[in-house]
């Protein structure tokens, strides 16, 4: 009977996670506020598709630098659906260029928002006083895979996302995963990297992967309590807890014989 206990004693002791394996910014106590200090601004890569829309004082000026908007229509269920574009979107190729009127073809891969609307002041200030560029990526996203709660591909409207925030947009890891080896992986120029950040350690915060970039994976591996539990069976927990009573009815059977 004690061989059958000591059996189960580890079991038990493994299923007990540590506070070092699931708690967050650990050592954040620890860090100067000169330390946590980051900025970070994407980088446009191929793929991305952008919205630019020029303005100016007279609308007329700035409307050769627009794309035209096109009315579509089409029938759905016998009813004429009317639909007018609005958003004027440019796809970047696969060398990294836009065409854009007037200016023709223009390299963006490798420039950040910043340094794309400085080239455009530049070149549509030979043609326009003070014109006004808005630029923004029309198809931020990442994606969120394994263990957490509700994994999925999210958009990111500001164009600006933290590892953090992408993980509150999945609802949190699960108790299962391990937080302190998650993996981010990112293409730049066709090349991919993959990257591990521990976030058990608050120092991650100064990481080039705390702010996410366009079409990042975040990919948060399961632990070894949930890749043994796969590996023994779902029912693992019923087993152990019928073995359990088991294993206290035949103490007490042996108990009372005596």
């Amino acid at each position: 009977m004690k061989k059958i206990a000591l059996f189960f004693i580890p079991l038990l002791i493994i299923s007990c996670a540590s506070r070092k394996d699931i708690i967050y910014y650990q050592n954040i106590d620890g860090l100067s506020a000169n330390s946590i200090v980051n900025s970070y601004e994407i980088k446009i890569q191929p793929d991305d598709l952008l919205s630019i829309i020029v303005s100016a004082e007279d609308p007329e000026i700035a409307a050769p630098f627009n794309l035209q908007s096109v009315s579509l229509q089409s029938v759905k269920n016998l009813d004429l659906v009317n639909a007018q574009s609005t958003m004027q979107l440019y796809l970047v190729d696969a060398q990294g260029n836009i065409n854009f009127p007037v200016l023709g073809k223009l390299k963006v891969s490798g420039l950040t928002r910043t340094e794309i609307l400085s080239m455009f002041h530049t070149k549509i200030g030979n043609y326009i006083k003070n014109p006004i560029i808005n630029i923004r990526i029309a198809n931020f996203k990442i994606s969120v895979q394994g263990e957490v709660a509700l994994p999925g591909i999210y958009d990111v409207p500001s164009e600006r996302m933290t590892l953090i925030e992408a993980i509150s947009k999945a609802n949190d890891l699960t108790i299962y995963g391990k937080r302190d080896n998650i993996l981010v992986i990112r293409e730049i120029d066709g090349i991919k990297s993959f990257n591990r950040v521990d976030i058990t350690k608050a120092d991650f915060i100064n990481s080039p992967f705390y702010y996410l970039a366009q079409n990042d994976v975040v990919y948060v591996e399961p632990n070894k309590s949930k890749i043994n539990g796969a590996a023994v069976g779902p029912n693992t927990g019923v087993i152990i807890s019928i073995t359990s009573i088991l294993i206290t009815l035949i103490t007490l059977i042996v108990t009372t014989g005596k």
